[in-house]
């Protein structure tokens, strides 16, 4: 997985960047004169990302009010450290590349949790979406991958590894000294475990890699965005029965409809309109005017709209 496609964790909010306080204190001084912090606040509200800053500010203080209670600290530490063994020693530079510190990452998880929570509360889920849901559930699977520019270097990779003894151990050799991706290559190419509800790998990763059983690897090269993968199934997990993964079924649900895009407008535009929101500077008065002015309701019908991918990153 592409460090530069990483850390899309926030669906349809903005980047965490502060306003500064309105006042004469310099932000920034040069030979030509200081910038106050009053000058920076009124450029920044003139851009998009400020308006967008303002925005989820406010978006932030409300979900905070309501679900708050929901979402511990601990949750917090937990998805970052998750992060952070996933990328292992790719970690610092991915967050750089993010214009991420470990401060602001940690508030966009709050920030992506609490907004969970909100999505959970507006997603009423009947039997009938669970059926669907079973249809297409696979359970989380633990892969490895190595990517390649080239067709034939993958098939010259396949074809080590039917000659090897030791596939797995073939692989991760391979994976360190062949693969192009250097977001995972010195950890013998391991993806962070998926199910089907994903949507930051390639379509065609995922396809080829639910086909595959533990310990098997794609035959054939796997054609994506980024070149060619020989993928490597670490852990597939029986599928089970559907009384099983009730739970899990729910939360997938839940997690589609965080990455749809229509039902989370819907779902953001409830919460600010229940949060007695109220924009005192004049310039902002019409910041929140595509949520507070439309005509979305807190009935049933929320949990009703059809999943749909939003901002969607390819492996």
């Amino acid at each position: 997985m592409k460090s530069k496609k990483l850390l899309a964790i926030v669906a349809g909010v903005a980047l965490m960047m502060p306003l500064a306080a309105c006042g004469n204190k310099a932000v920034a001084t040069t030979s030509g004169g200081k910038i106050t912090e009053s000058e920076y606040y009124s450029s920044m509200k003139a851009t998009s990302n400020g308006k967008q800053v303002l925005q989820q500010m406010i978006l932030d203080k409300v979900l905070q009010k309501e679900y708050g209670k929901q979402v511990s600290d601990k949750q917090v530490n937990a998805e970052y450290n998750s992060y952070k063994s996933q990328y292992g020693s790719q970690f610092s530079a991915v967050l750089q590349q993010n214009g991420l510190t470990e401060k602001t990452l940690k508030k966009q998880i709050r920030s992506n949790l609490l907004l969970q929570a909100a999505v959970r509360d507006y997603s009423h889920i009947t039997n009938k979406q669970i059926n669907k849901q079973w249809k297409k559930y696979q359970p989380k699977v633990q892969t490895a991958e190595i990517l390649v520019g080239s067709k034939s270097e993958a098939e010259d990779i396949i074809s080590q590894l039917n000659d090897s003894d030791n596939a797995y151990k073939t692989f991760k050799k391979l994976a360190k000294s062949k693969s192009t991706d250097s977001s995972n290559k010195d950890e013998g190419g391991k993806v962070p475990a998926f199910d089907n509800t994903d949507t930051q790998l390639d379509s065609a990763y995922k396809k080829a890699a639910f086909n595959l059983k533990t310990g098997e690897y794609t035959k054939t090269p796997v054609k994506t965005d980024d070149g060619y993968q020989v993928i490597y199934m670490i852990e597939h997990p029986a599928k089970g029965k559907k009384s099983q993964h009730i739970s899990d079924l729910r939360n997938q649900i839940v997690q589609e409809n965080m990455n749809n895009s229509t039902f989370l407008h819907k779902v953001v535009a409830n919460v600010l309109k229940k949060g007695n929101v109220s924009i005192k500077d004049n310039d902002e008065k019409n910041i929140l005017d595509d949520y507070l002015n439309s005509n979305s309701t807190t009935n049933g019908n929320l949990g009703k709209t059809n999943p749909t991918t939003a901002s969607n990153s390819n492996k």
